[in-house]
């Protein structure tokens, strides 16, 4: 069958619109602000065999779990799905990624023939375990950390398990939450199906799986012929995770990436061997963090499919801290994730150096804050903010406030917090004086301070970056650590670690201040215009842009001294 170039792209469109409805019909029918506001979810669309040909405007690193996940959920019923089913599962072990993360695959059929699949991921605010929200670091099995739901059917042929739904229900501490969730995640995998459907009717069904087939090549003849003008050669970096998440020392995260003819290899055989707490990433988890990095440097118009995977290898050793085995807890994976992502950066980096940028910002900070209302009304409130910008770049500043561009997840507005829980944020702000210098600024790191309005809340915390900050590229310099303080300001003022849980009370405060990121080249190269204008915004103090940037303003503060300006810059 030839194929028509034209008719591909057009298809290759629609398949991303339909998954781009499912987000928005998520959006508009969830219960829970991790979901309806910091959009921590992605759909896709598989063809038969479960290759993924298709993703909305999603969370980059979730795609790469779709295919695992997919397996997972697909083995045990081979031979016995029914048009109709809707198969679930959360397990890490059976192809899932963390207890939190529930994945849903609806087959579709076409006369009989199952033609494709239709896949969601969603996490969920709370499925039981030890400590609400599911994101304790300090879990040592996964057997502390909540419901653990195999391959199952939830919907079998058109009817929804309710014997399952019932577990769920009595496994959270916010059923009205989760299952709201869970059910906006079911309502939107029906409707793409009814798209999907569409879709297929203005189509020959042969064609049209032919041309799934294709899409998948296509992408990956792009995606080689890209690595293909990489230089050869091999690059080595290492990262550092503050701790493993029970007070044991730093983490060295190690990625050797090997780039030969159209294909990259990422091997991450030289990490620490550690498996205490739950931050730590299983494989597939490790693969998607890689798949996502690399993605960020191929061309935007390649179809992001399964193709596109197909010329990298990951190699990750069974017990390394990016793959742990079975029992091992992995609720806080996607901190390590985190991580993961910026050594495979830094990695490419050094093979172009005119595409990358320095480390982005974010403490991969965390909170769950859970307790009681005055009106006795349970509420489990759960945030991540990894989005405090991008480094400088070879052309550009880092966007302060910015999303990390393999995370993409959105804030939780303070309005609609306040709202909804039994907090109020005393102060959402850019750190100055904070971004990483260089020839091109890192973006400002951001503070988030929390305010209890209710006693007994139990807060936990999952962040990083205190020991270990994000780092500077080709001369420009790392960007503020994190730091995070209980009672700032009073008598009570406490310094607290990266990752810690705490019971509070009416009043506490608790201050989260996250990383920087690292800037792009040379401080004493950057345009003077730039400096002043961080200036004139508050971004950057009148010291730091003397002690930094080499810029030196006169007594009132208001004019830069060019003669001074110009001795300061010359080079020692």
């Amino acid at each position: 069958m030839s194929i028509n170039p034209i008719k591909r792209e057009l298809l290759h469109n629609a398949l991303v619109t339909i998954t781009d409805n499912v987000l928005v019909m998520i959006v508009r029918t969830a219960r829970s602000s991790n979901v309806k506001n910091s959009m921590d979810f992605s759909a896709a669309i598989l063809d038969a065999d479960g290759q993924l040909v298709a993703q909305g405007l999603a969370v980059p690193v979730h795609l790469g779990a779709i295919m695992p996940a997919f397996r997972g959920c697909f083995e045990p019923f081979r031979d016995r799905i029914e048009e109709g089913d809707v198969l679930a599962c959360n397990d890490p072990y059976s192809g899932g990624s963390h207890l939190n993360d529930i994945f849903m695959f609806k087959p579709v059929y076409v006369g009989g023939r199952r033609v494709a699949w239709i896949g969601i991921i969603l996490h969920h605010t709370d499925l039981g375990g030890r400590v609400p929200g599911g994101n304790a670091t300090d879990s040592n099995e996964i057997f502390e950390e909540g419901l653990r739901i195999p391959p199952s059917r939830i919907v079998e042929a058109g009817r929804v398990n309710e014997t399952l739904m019932r577990v769920i229900e009595f496994n959270t501490r916010v059923p009205d939450r989760v299952l709201g969730d869970v059910q906006a995640q079911m309502a939107a995998i029906h409707q793409a199906e009814k798209d999907l459907l569409k879709l297929i009717g203005s189509w020959d069904v042969d064609e049209f799986c032919a041309y799934l087939t294709d899409l998948m090549d296509y992408a990956e003849r792009l995606a080689r012929a890209q690595i293909a003008a990489l230089p050869d050669g091999v690059t080595e970096f290492t990262e550092w995770n503050d701790d493993d998440g029970i007070g044991g020392p730093p983490v060295r995260i190690h990625a050797k990436l090997t780039k030969k003819g159209e294909e990259l290899t990422v091997d991450f055989s030289d990490t620490d061997y550690r498996l205490g707490g739950a931050v730590h990433s299983n494989y597939a988890f490790t693969a998607s963090c890689s798949y996502a990095a690399i993605r960020t440097v191929l061309d935007v118009d390649i179809p992001s499919n399964a193709g596109v995977y197909r010329p990298i290898t990951v190699i990750a050793p069974e017990g390394t801290f990016v793959n742990a085995p079975f029992p091992a807890a992995l609720g806080s994976r996607g901190q390590s994730g985190q991580r993961i992502r910026s050594v495979v950066l830094g990695a490419l980096a050094q093979l172009m150096p005119d595409r990358l940028t320095g480390c982005p910002g974010g403490s991969e900070f965390a909170i769950s804050a859970s307790g009681y209302t005055d009106e006795r009304r349970r509420f489990v409130h759960l945030e991540f903010h990894n989005n405090t910008g991008q480094g400088g770049g070879p052309d550009r500043d880092g966007q302060d406030g910015g999303p990390y561009c393999i995370g993409n997840l959105a804030n939780v507005p303070v309005e609609l917090l306040e709202a909804e829980y039994p907090l109020r944020i005393d102060e959402y702000a850019f750190i100055p004086d904070s971004g990483g210098p260089g020839k091109y600024r890192g973006a400002l790191g951001v503070v988030r301070q929390y305010r209890m309005l209710v006693d007994d809340v139990l807060v936990q915390v999952r962040s990083d970056r205190f020991r270990h900050p994000p780092w500077g590229i080709f001369g420009g310099r790392p960007g503020f650590g994190a730091r995070a303080f209980m009672n700032p300001g009073s008598d009570r003022e406490e310094a607290m670690p990266s990752k810690f849980m705490r019971r509070l009370k009416r009043g506490d405060v608790f201050r989260a201040e996250m990383a920087a990121a690292g800037g792009y080249g040379n401080p004493l190269e950057r345009e003077l215009d730039s400096v002043v204008e961080d200036v004139k915004q508050g971004k950057i103090s009148i010291e730091h842009a003397r002690n930094e940037y080499g810029v030196v303003f006169r007594a009132d503060g208001r004019e830069v001294d060019v003669q001074a300006t110009q001795a300061a810059r010359e080079p020692s």
